[in-house]
């Protein structure tokens, strides 16, 4: 499984994840440093989705 590259622009994607999916907060969207697989289960688990579309979500904000 590849890592997500979202260093350096995360605040970027969050913002524009926060306009497109209102269900998500602040609290879904906290990011540490190699802790990809536990934002994609927060996302996953807040829109119902599956995991791979929760990466599609993150990858294409």
């Amino acid at each position: 499984m590849d890592k997500l590259n979202i260093k350096g622009s995360w605040n970027e994607k969050k913002g524009k994840l926060k306009q497109k999916y209102a269900e998500l907060t602040d609290d879904d969207l906290t990011y540490a440093e190699g802790k990809e697989d536990e934002l994609i289960g927060r996302i996953q688990q807040r829109l119902g989705t599956s995991r791979e579309k929760a990466r599609e979500i993150i990858r294409n904000a």
